[in-house]
């Protein structure tokens, strides 16, 4: 397509200054700030930071969530993706359509909803009054299990999109060889399915926890003040108590442990694939 790679450096060009100067500098300058003291460098603001019984909660809280919506939604993908795939074309277009409409919506009306769900007047404490499995409302606002269902909510049909990607890529005729030859269906999904979609589980899975640890609004009206998280927490410091020092520490751990989770994902699916 192009002579020579001066061409097409030429027209990557505008585009990569146009990243750097937008996205890039400010981010580095907003790092910077975790590892300035005065004139010198120092890594003495992590060192306080995760010294604060507080952060420490926060921090494993965060990781806690994410992990476990990151599970949720592997297990919850995998059998929504392989029920899409096995659909004939035309069905397979409209449940894939309904996956996908989510994701259109925003997430502060998506998550709003979640109140009227799990409020003390909501759908979820009425049935529960009426079948009187309880006498009285539930509190299901602002604690972990209200934040884990948001969040496995907004980011499921990213795992599902990854997972009906990777499955459609997969042979035909890898499933009904491996139950000829008289796998059950355990052996089927760990031995074959897994192995052969492991690049959408990494993929899905990245972009699940990077989103459940960045994520601010669900959060923050599922969670409120009584469940911060890493995302809340460095909004508090950066509004309340305009501590940017804090900011860039609590953003450069969100950075480091998205990437960390990419690198463990691929690290467990090559593992698995060698054995």
């Amino acid at each position: 397509m192009f002579q020579n790679r001066a061409e097409a450096f030429a027209l990557v060009l505008p585009a990569a200054i146009f990243a750097g100067a937008i996205f890039l500098v400010p981010v580095v300058i907003l790092l910077s700030e975790g590892f300035r003291s005065g004139d010198s460098w120092t890594i003495q603001a992590y060192i306080d930071f995760f010294a604060q019984p507080l952060n420490q909660a926060v921090f494993l809280r965060t990781l806690k969530l994410a992990a476990m919506v990151t599970a949720a939604s592997a297990v919850i993908g995998y059998a929504a993706a392989f029920a899409i795939v096995n659909l004939p074309p035309k069905g397979k277009g409209r449940i894939t359509g309904l996956v996908v409409l989510p994701l259109m919506i925003s997430p502060v009306a998506r998550t709003y909803a979640w109140i009227v769900i799990l409020g003390r007047t909501g759908i979820v404490n009425e049935a529960l009054v009426a079948v009187g499995l309880s006498d009285e409302p539930i509190r299901f606002l602002f604690t972990e299990t209200a934040v884990f269902i948001g969040l496995l909510q907004l980011f499921l049909p990213l795992m599902i999109i990854s997972l009906i990607s990777a499955l459609e890529n997969m042979p035909r005729d890898a499933v009904p060889a491996a139950r000829v030859l008289g796998a059950n269906w355990l052996q089927v999904f760990t031995k074959v399915i897994l192995p052969l979609t492991k690049e959408g589980l990494v993929i899905g899975g990245t972009l699940v926890f990077t989103g459940s640890m960045t994520a601010y609004i669900t959060p923050a009206i599922l969670g409120g003040s009584k469940v911060l998280m890493l995302e809340t927490l460095l909004y508090q410091r950066v509004t309340m108590a305009n501590d940017f020092v804090s900011a860039s520490v609590i953003a450069l751990i969100l950075i480091v442990m998205a990437f960390a989770a990419n690198l463990l994902l691929k690290r467990l699916a090559t593992a698995r694939n060698k054995r």
